[in-house]
């Protein structure tokens, strides 16, 4: 690789420990992808800390941060105490709500714990999110934008939706980076890497937050890890079917970016996002696609009595949090049945300022944030049958908790709570 005169210097320690070895780091993963040169990035997007047992099972002291960080962000065998971030920096989704925890299965000290890695991080310029969507809360990078970002939806949204560049990186990657403000330049950032290779013709035109997730969890098997381009007469989608649409894709498939002309970012006509070139393969997806997309999500589970609803993968907006609200208004879940709704803590501060909260939380259920079952494993106790709206948390769930995960439109999502029985069809 070639290197600057001051990455060869940080590389040598002319600026401490820590930026060596993130420097020895994006070295080795560079060569590893034949990246010829590291590019200077703005924003990182990673994950700082985490109080799940997992992580911090075989410290001497859970509060070693110092330890957490050189393990888990450089991958360093011996410890160097954690630098302030050279660029913007964010933490995503992690394992614990520290206004709920009790209900997620932690304890008074893991709570304490995490408030006070928290502050740690924070004080080293790591701005606190929490959340999968941090597009949502204000972390917005501009068109051309280079990022290292963890998180495979908020990846897509940042790639397609905002014309943002960066690869699906890791904690350590995300680590180095944020510390040095430099990534490898291979994948996405580069401008002949982001052509659609692959064009899905669509029949099925989409209406609703649940027909945008089908046709991105089919269009993920479609084209795995390529790059599609949505043909049709698609109509204005919201933000919010934007994000459903490729963390599902990204689930079934690995897409990273995609376009669909004159609504993303790159892209007016089909000509331009393929870059001239013949698609390598051609796609459709019609009724008989949707409908199968909506059996493979729904083929683990035939029990349709519900123990737990989760609504709020990826995290919900606010514009999502008053639907919800509107829709349990006056009504009462099922005493069979546990509802947590999820949304960035940014968001939640907001809902409990605008009354949503309230509205949600009178009918049982609980407003969640920071984290998901997904990341922290944690359920109600007694659950066997969850029922959700997001295509990637019913793609996930099964193997990750081995619980049958029935998915559904967002009403049905509702009526299952209140009644303790999914009916959902399509």
């Amino acid at each position: 690789m070639r290197l600057s005169d001051r990455e060869k210097a940080m590389l040598d320690g002319a600026e401490g420990p820590a930026r060596q070895r993130a420097m020895d780091l994006l070295v080795r993963y560079g060569r590893a992808l034949g990246a010829e040169r590291l590019i200077p990035v703005t924003n990182v997007a990673g994950v700082w800390s985490s109080t799940t047992p997992w992580v911090q099972a075989d410290l001497d002291k859970p509060d070693d941060f110092d330890t957490i960080y050189s393990r888990f962000n450089l991958d360093a065998d011996d410890v160097v105490e954690t630098p302030q971030a050279a660029v913007s920096t964010c933490q995503l989704i992690h394992g614990i709500d520290t206004r709920n925890y009790r209900l997620q299965g932690f304890s008074d000290e893991q709570a304490a714990l995490q408030r006070k890695s928290e502050k740690y991080f924070g004080q080293r310029g790591v701005q606190w999110c929490s959340t999968c969507t941090p597009y949502q809360v204000g972390n917005v990078p501009v068109k051309g934008e280079h990022l290292a970002w963890m998180e495979s939806s908020a990846v897509v949204y940042a790639n397609a939706v905002l014309g943002a560049r960066t690869n699906v990186e890791g904690r350590e990657s995300a680590g180095a980076a944020s510390i040095t403000g430099l990534i490898p330049e291979f994948g996405l950032h580069i401008d002949a890497n982001r052509y659609a290779t692959h064009r899905v013709r669509v029949e099925a035109v989409p209406e609703s937050m649940m027909d945008w997730g089908l046709m991105g969890y089919s269009v993920g098997a479609m084209v795995m890890e390529n790059i599609p381009v949505l043909s049709g007469a698609l109509p204005q989608p919201r933000p919010m079917h934007l994000k459903h649409f490729g963390a599902a894709a990204a689930s079934s498939g690995g897409v990273e970016m995609y376009h669909i002309p004159g609504q993303t970012a790159e892209a007016d006509s089909e000509d331009e996002a393929l870059g001239g070139r013949v698609p390598v393969e051609e796609h459709v997806y019609d009724a008989a696609a949707r409908r199968a997309a909506f059996e493979r999500l729904n083929a683990n589970a035939n029990n349709p009595d519900v123990d737990f609803v989760m609504l709020g993968c990826p995290h919900n907006s606010i514009e999502q949090m008053w639907e919800i609200a509107r829709l349990l208004d006056g009504k009462r879940i099922s005493p069979n049945v546990e509802l947590w709704v999820h949304t960035p803590r940014q968001i939640r501060a907001l809902c409990d300022e605008s009354g949503f909260t309230e509205m949600i939380e009178r009918s049982g259920a609980h407003v969640m944030s920071d984290s998901c079952p997904a990341i922290n494993r944690a359920t109600p106790d007694g659950t066997e049958v969850i029922v959700t709206d997001s295509c990637k948390q019913s793609h996930y769930l099964p193997a990750i908790l081995g619980k049958q995960t029935w998915f559904g439109s967002l009403e049905h999502c509702i009526e299952a709570a209140l009644t303790g029985r999914f009916k959902g069809s399509l």
